[in-house]
C-alpha cells in the first residue's frame, strides 16, 4: 500500500513537473512575439518620420521654388517697365533729333526788315513789309542826325554831297542788332542818293556777317531806279543770296508792297 502511494504521488510529481514545462515554453514563445511588434512599431514610425522629413524638404523646396518664380516674375515686370521708359525716352530723343534736324518738323523762316529812311518815305514801305510778313522791324539811325541842311542835294558842301562823292565814307550808326544771326532772310531798304545807297547802308551791311542768309533790297526815290545800288552793297558782304531788287514808292499800299514780296518765290 504504501508503495503504491509512493508511486502514485512520484507520478502526480512528474506530471505537474511536465505542465509548468509546458506553460513555461508558451511564456517564452508569446514573450517572442510580442518583441516583432514593436519593432514593427518603432520601423513604421522611422518610416513616417522619414517620408515626413523628405515632405517638409520638398515643400520647403516648393516654396523656395515659387518664391524664385514670383521673384524672377517681379524682376521681368521691373525690366519691361524699364525697357518701356527707355523705349519712350528713345523715342523723346528721337523726336527731338528729327525736330532739330529739320526732317519732320517744319523750321520757322525768321524776317528781319531793316531800313534808313532819312525823310521817312522808306520807313513806310518797310512797315507794309514788316507788317505784311510779320517781321522784326529795325532802323538804322545815325548817329549824328541828319538836318535838313545836310538833306540839301543842290549844296556842294552839304553833308550829303561829301559822303556820297567819297566812296570810302561810312557814318556811324546809333546801336546795333544783337541777334542777327538768328535771322534767315533780310529785306534792306534805303533812299537812292545821287544814283547809290547812302553810306550809311554801306556801314551797315559790312557791320555783320550775312553768311547764309537771303537778302533782298529795296529802294524809293522821286523817279530814278535802283541803278548799281544793290550790287554795289553785295560786294560789301559774302556769303549771302542776294535776290533782285525793287523801286517802290512811298504811296503804295501794303497790299501793293505785298504782292511783289510774294512774287519773290522766298515761302515765307
Amino acid at each position: 500500500m504504501k508503495k503504491t502511494i509512493a508511486v502514485l504521488i512520484s507520478m502526480f510529481m512528474i506530471l505537474s513537473l511536465a505542465a509548468c514545462g509546458n506553460s513555461a515554453s508558451r511564456t517564452g514563445q508569446s514573450s517572442s512575439e510580442e518583441n516583432p511588434v514593436e519593432e514593427s512599431a518603432d520601423n513604421d514610425s522611422a518610416f513616417v518620420d522619414e517620408n515626413a522629413d523628405v515632405d517638409a524638404d520638398l515643400s520647403e523646396d516648393n516654396t523656395g521654388n515659387d518664391e524664385d518664380l514670383a521673384e524672377s516674375a517681379a524682376d521681368d515686370d521691373t525690366a519691361e517697365e524699364s525697357n518701356d521708359a527707355d523705349d519712350k525716352g528713345n523715342e523723346e530723343i528721337s523726336e527731338t533729333q528729327q525736330g532739330e534736324d529739320g526732317s519732320s518738323e517744319v523750321q520757322e523762316t525768321k524776317v528781319l526788315v531793316a531800313y534808313f529812311s532819312a525823310t521817312n518815305t522808306t520807313e513806310g514801305v518797310a512797315e507794309n513789309i514788316a507788317n505784311g510778313l510779320q517781321a522784326d522791324l529795325y532802323e538804322i539811325i545815325p548817329e549824328d542826325p541828319y538836318t535838313d541842311a545836310d538833306l540839301n542835294y543842290n549844296d556842294n558842301n552839304s553833308r550829303t554831297t561829301i559822303e556820297m562823292n567819297d566812296p570810302n565814307a561810312r557814318p556811324a550808326i546809333s546801336g546795333s542788332i544783337e541777334n542777327m544771326e538768328e535771322y534767315d532772310v533780310l529785306f534792306i531798304g534805303f533812299p537812292i542818293w545821287w544814283g547809290e545807297a547812302p553810306r550809311i547802308v554801306s556801314t551797315f551791311m559790312e557791320s555783320y556777317d550775312f553768311s547764309g542768309k537771303t537778302i533782298v533790297p529795296f529802294c524809293t526815290s522821286g523817279g530814278s531806279g535802283m541803278g548799281s545800288s544793290a550790287a554795289n552793297l553785295e560786294q560789301l558782304t559774302s556769303g549771302a543770296q542776294w535776290l533782285a531788287g525793287q523801286r517802290l514808292n512811298g504811296s503804295d499800299s501794303q497790299e501793293q508792297v505785298m504782292e511783289w514780296v510774294n512774287g519773290l518765290g522766298l515761302d515765307l
